[in-house]
């Protein structure tokens, strides 16, 4: 029997449903209280990664049974102190407070992260790309790899950067197409790369249990696409006007995910304007 610590929420969640309960049991940790009817097959346990003290309890021999961790949160904010704590400094605070024997027994941690770490480019970026590390939502990132390596055995540690996650209950961008309040950015450098929450969630499920990793991977769909035929092909779909262009700074990049379908994962939406058309069909 395997024990997966699930570390956030609806990735976590989604990725939890795809194992089978007769070889996984997981616990989950949240910062808010989840009330037991809403467990299912995850055990939802109450902490917060700011609070370094709300996580002693993983020292209990309980958690000694740990094999695998997803972690998988999200900052409240995009500030430094939220960015710090849930990734430079969250991240070690969680596996140091994991029983020592924990630790060594680990056999995948697989880190959630962003394709953010990349400078804007018209070429494409992968797992070999130089990063740039040039504000503080980059190097909190980074810095969560660099301590997920350090911490664990040669294979044992998995990154995964992920890139924009869509999905039911994710309306905001469609709401903005529809009311007309988006503006589509012209020139070069202006990428969309997208990625369905359970294909992200496939790829977590993957990654927890493919032999041996690399230690880094892209989890995005096949089809990055400039941003403003990207929207301008969501408005036709939606019935709506096409956005107006606004001269802007470049601020994508175009992602391949080479490296994770060579691994065996599979996108279910291999582009993302395939779901959206199934959903207003």
């Amino acid at each position: 029997m395997n024990t997966l610590l699930l570390v956030g929420g609806d990735l976590c969640e989604r990725t939890a449903r795809l194992l089978d309960p007769a070889h996984w049991r997981c616990i989950g940790l949240r910062r808010s209280k989840v009330a037991s009817a809403h467990e299912n097959t995850i055990s939802w346990r109450q902490a917060d990664l700011l609070n370094q003290e709300s996580l002693s309890f993983l020292g209990a021999d309980e958690f000694s049974a740990v094999t695998h961790v997803l972690y998988a949160p999200s900052p409240d904010s995009r500030t430094i102190e939220h960015y710090a704590g849930v990734y430079s400094l969250g991240l070690p605070g969680l596996l140091n407070s994991l029983p020592p024997s924990c630790l060594k027994k680990l056999q995948r941690c697989v880190l959630v992260g962003s394709s953010a770490v990349w400078a804007p480019s018209d070429e494409w970026v992968d797992e070999n790309t130089p990063v740039q590390q040039t504000n503080f939502r980059a190097s909190a990132l980074l810095e969560a790899e660099a301590a997920l390596h350090a911490s664990l055995a040669p294979g044992a540690g998995v990154a995964l950067r992920l890139s924009g996650l869509y999905g039911p209950g994710r309306q905001q961008l469609l709401k903005g197409l529809q009311a007309g309040t988006i503006t589509a950015p012209d020139g070069p450098g202006h990428w969309a790369n997208r990625i369905h929450i359970d294909d992200a969630a496939q790829a977590c499920a993957h990654l927890l249990t493919v032999p041996n990793p690399q230690p880094l991977y892209i989890g995005t769909d096949d089809c990055p696409m400039p941003t403003a035929q990207f929207y301008d092909e969501l408005a036709k779909l939606l019935g709506a006007p096409a956005p107006a262009r606004q001269i802007r700074p470049p601020s994508g990049k175009r992602l391949s995910n080479a490296r994770l379908r060579a691994s065996g994962w599979e996108p279910t939406w291999p582009n993302a304007l395939e779901w959206y058309a199934k959903q207003q069909a």
